[in-house]
């Protein structure tokens, strides 16, 4: 039986009232999308048609999941809410603190001596406040939720931003970061703003070499890393429905990649298979009877253009399997095109590793389609020119692939078998052949592939392809080998060619677990004590923001001014830094650290204004602190892409920095400066990026009548004294604004909640 299955026939029971409510008021056929957010509204049915893109609307979601990186900061923050139990169904997954190095069962073992402190605390934390506790090794967040939670038309938030995963089990699944978690935690309303749609139409079948990865990967090519910001992208039609359940959720996956709020798909037999086949049963009847809600009006998949915001669609028959990168997940080049394309850009042609796993391709069906070309090298007496690392999904999927054979087969081609966990696709990969910057090329399976994203080395060129084309490649050795059509020498030195990858979509055996390593909390958790030892490096309890004073902000002067991309990894990088998720202080030190500085083109290394030399991100804005002296950080567009990690809102914030002014703001980081009681700014006009000098001053004029939809006035005065006065946009709308009064969206809860 399915966890949590009256909460689960809770929501059924009023879907299709809900449904029909928000049909009448919308007046016109409904997305799923549309039917998932429209029926989970945090006052019951539709009462306005909300406007796509721009109403803010409160919702009630089902269930949340932490990942144990992010866990520590928001149940920190929960901490602090004066409560006594979750408000909805909570659980959290020790996947992120577990570096591969030397295999599961090395790796496991240290990972829980290096970590115990954080693995205790989670788990007393979780006892105490009657949250699912899923212990180091039993899997990766994403994996376990879709094989134990995730259910057809139910809305989740976690914190990770590839909780996308769950959209192949039809759900709306968003991450966030973990102040927003703390909000439902606590059983308060979660803000979003109401999502445009972008609708990818699935005709065909796919076939041969090209896998449920090389729709998003197409995709990203498409729609680039902002291209789907403040979207949900729904998939149908026939080809959609020809898809597995877990090839469904690798495409969910990855949809984080394009800014996407999140993706889902219909319910359909393939997701009912799946249900059935993890033991699921209740929840697939349940589905079964309320299945027309559970994807969108037939009126809408058969004239899209007039639903949809914008339209894509692909024919599955002719697609073909692509690579994506190097250094950003949307560069998308089709296999037969890449040989020229890395000679042409100069990309090392070895490659080193090939790495299969992650949140995105960990299933029972990629590791039977990568074995099933692994094995053909063993048997035709290929032998592997690169080095092999798996991770299985979970722990289930683990024990039925060693059951079935599967993990044997890798290792005949000297593969290591990682824990069940995250490894090398956030950065926890201690990679033992290189340990300088030299120039290189790894292939994975992962969702992102950014610069010292794997092995922290910028020069590390990572592309990624589906479980399948990356065993095939990993094989060959070489970046311009396209399995369609070359040959490989054979250690009888005959050539041979590898066979198409054969996958099982199930295991025709079941899946079977001895241990799944969940925990379940105590029914009363009152008499639990969490604690924090006052001088432990890895844990620390939080210190309110302090409230606006209410003035005008001025005297400001700039941080850094950041070039180009900036992602969360370059504002709060993970890899050995996940050690101190869970103490704000510590973790501070990494501020910034990775973001280029404008005027000299080097990381972390900023002019300090105070004495004229240059330093360290984070140690200059500790002086500036300490002068009392607030600051400004400057970015490019789509700042605080990747990762729903808070960290890169509440580092600053802890430090002192006041504003984050850019062109451009992934969705996750801009909400989570909200709560954190930042102010996130836009250029009203783009170009007044280039009038910001190193030695700038930052005078916020009208911040005094701070209101929605109101531009703020900014003037900057240079050094020589010359000004220049420009205009910022920003999207609070009144309770956000409410947020940033009262020093962090946190700190108004405690006010309301102790009233």
């Amino acid at each position: 039986m399915a966890y949590d299955i009256d909460m689960i026939k809770k929501v059924y029971s009023h879907m299709a009232e809900r449904v029909n409510t928000a049909r009448e008021v919308v007046g016109k056929p409904l997305t799923l999308s549309e039917k998932i957010l429209y029926s989970h509204l945090w006052d019951g049915s539709a009462k306005e048609a909300f406007q796509r893109g721009k109403d803010y609307v409160e919702f009630s979601p089902d269930r949340i999941a932490c990942q144990d990186a992010t866990a520590q900061m928001a149940l920190l923050q929960f901490m602090q809410a004066g409560k006594k139990q979750v408000a909805v169904p909570t659980t959290v997954h020790c996947d992120h603190l577990i570096q591969a190095k030397m295999g599961a069962a090395i790796d496991l073992q240290s990972a829980n001596k290096s970590s115990s402190e954080v693995f205790d605390f989670l788990e007393s934390v979780s006892n105490k406040y009657g949250i699912g506790f899923w212990k180091p090794g039993a899997g990766i967040i994403h994996q376990v939720v879709l094989e134990n939670y995730a259910f057809p038309g139910g809305m989740m938030i976690g914190t990770d931003s590839h909780t996308v995963n769950a959209g192949g089990l039809g759900m709306v699944a968003i991450g966030v970061g973990g102040a927003d978690a703390v909000d439902v935690m606590a059983g308060m309303p979660w803000e979003l703003k109401f999502p445009k749609l972008i609708g990818v139409k699935l005709t065909g079948k796919l076939s041969g070499w090209t896998s449920s990865k090389d729709v998003i990967l197409k995709v990203a090519g498409i729609l680039t890393v902002k291209g789907g910001t403040g979207a949900i992208i729904e998939y149908f039609g026939e080809g959609a429905r020809n898809l597995s359940c877990t090839g469904k959720g690798t495409i969910c996956n990855m949809g984080a990649e394009v800014g996407a709020t999140t993706s889902t798909f219909g319910y359909d037999d393939s997701m009912e298979r799946y249900l059935r086949a993890t033991n699921r049963a209740d929840v697939a009847d349940a589905a079964n009877e309320v299945r027309e809600h559970l994807t969108g009006d037939d009126e809408v998949y058969a004239n899209p253009e007039q639903y949809f915001d914008e339209l894509i669609e692909i024919n599955l028959d002719e697609l073909k399997p692509h690579l994506n990168g190097p250094f950003t997940p949307d560069l998308a080049t089709p296999i037969s095109e890449m040989g020229a394309k890395a000679k042409e850009h100069d990309w090392p042609i070895n490659v080193d590793w090939g790495l299969i796993g992650s949140c995105t391709n960990s299933s029972y069906e990629d590791l039977t389609r990568a074995a099933s070309i692994a094995k053909q090298a063993v048997d035709k007496k290929v032998k592997a020119k690169s080095d092999f690392g798996i991770n299985p999904g979970s722990e289930q999927i683990r024990f039925t692939a060693e059951r079935d054979g599967l993990l044997q087969i890798f290792e005949d081609l000297d593969a290591t078998i990682f824990t069940n966990a995250c490894g090398p696709c956030i950065g926890q990969w201690d990679r033992s052949d290189r340990k300088g910057e030299e120039k290189n090329t790894i292939v994975h399976s992962f969702n992102r592939n950014f610069s010292k994203r794997a092995d922290g080395n910028p020069n590390t060129h990572a592309f990624v392809g589906s479980p399948e084309m990356v065993a095939a490649i990993a094989i060959s050795g070489r970046l311009d080998f396209d399995p369609t059509r070359d040959k490989l020498m054979n250690e009888d030195g005959e050539e041979v060619m590898l066979d198409e990858p054969q996958g099982i979509e199930l295991p025709t055996k079941g899946f079977a677990v001895e241990d799944a390593g969940y925990v379940a909390p105590n029914e009363d958790g009152s008499s639990v004590e969490v604690k924090v030892a006052e001088d432990s490096e890895r844990l620390q309890l939080l210190t309110p923001f302090e409230p606006w004073d209410g003035k005008n902000l001025t005297g400001a002067k700039l941080l850094i001014k950041a070039w180009g991309k900036c992602t969360t990894d370059h504002i709060s990088m993970a890899g050995p830094w996940l050690r101190y998720r869970g103490h704000l202080d510590n973790i501070s030190n990494n501020c910034l650290i990775g973001a280029i500085n404008a005027y000299n083109k080097k990381s972390n290394f900023v002019k300090n204004q105070l004495t004229g030399e240059y330093d360290g991100v984070p140690a200059v804005q500790r002086e500036y602190k300490k002068e009392g002296i607030p600051t400004v950080v400057v970015g490019d567009h789509n700042y605080g892409e990747g990762s729903s990690r808070e960290h890169a809102a509440m580092e600053p914030r802890h430090l002192g920095v006041k504003v984050v002014l850019v062109k451009s703001f992934a969705r996750i980081h801009e909400t989570n400066l909200k709560k954190q009681g930042m102010l996130g700014l836009t250029f009203a006009n783009e170009s007044d990026y280039d009038l910001i000098q190193e030695d700038d001053t930052f005078n916020f004029v009208d911040l005094e009548n701070f209101a929605p939809d109101t531009p703020l006035t900014i003037e900057i005065v240079h050094a020589d004294g010359s000004k220049d006065t420009i205009k910022a946009n920003h999207t609070y709308n009144a309770p956000q604004i409410e947020w940033y009064k009262h020093g962090s969206a946190l700190n108004l809860i405690k006010k309301q909640n102790a009233a």
